[in-house]
């Protein structure tokens, strides 16, 4: 059976409205800036803990499950900052993937505990969620390395281009 997001109708159609009223309205998704960030930090919450169920599903070494999730759950961000032409949030000092990678080592940890998988899975999300939600609010950022010096080498004399002209003839 196909996957919901290309068999069911209503998810193409949300989609082009969502476009629609981009085109259209722009000023409209300027004042939603925030709560599309509270939506994204959401979204990535829940597609954290869905792909790393999905990769423990298939049985994949825990910590390859949630790496994967973390993937999953960062991927539909990047996606859209690629499309805005936009820098994608993860490669910035945000707060973004350590918090998809957190929902995910709690699905992982909950499912080698055997804990009920919807407990685990909620935990997860919220995790994320929060995390991300209060980076955003607080204005957490990752520390950032510092640029390298620039090699200091000594100044060479210029060459006299004259006498060099004159020592070829």
């Amino acid at each position: 059976m196909p996957p919901a997001a290309i068999s069911d109708w209503r998810y193409l159609g949300v989609s082009l409205l969502a476009g629609i009223v981009t085109f259209l309205r722009p000023s409209i998704i300027d004042r939603l800036r925030s709560p599309v960030l509270v939506f994204d930090a959401a979204g990535l919450g829940l597609f954290a803990v869905a792909g790393t169920q999905k990769a423990l599903a298939f049985g994949l070494n825990p910590v390859m499950a949630a790496l994967l999730g973390m993937l999953t759950g960062i991927d539909g961000g990047m996606t859209r900052d690629v499309l805005l032409a936009e820098i994608p949030t993860v490669l910035r000092a945000d707060l973004y993937a350590v918090a998809a990678l957190a929902g995910a080592a709690v699905v992982v940890i909950g499912a080698a505990l055997r804990l009920p998988s919807t407990a685990v899975t909620i935990a997860g999300a919220v995790l994320c969620f929060g995390l991300r939600f209060i980076a955003i609010r607080r204005g957490w950022h990752l520390p950032v390395a510092d640029e390298p010096e620039p090699p200091t080498t000594k100044a060479r004399a210029p060459k006299d281009h004259k006498d060099d002209g004159a020592r070829r003839r």
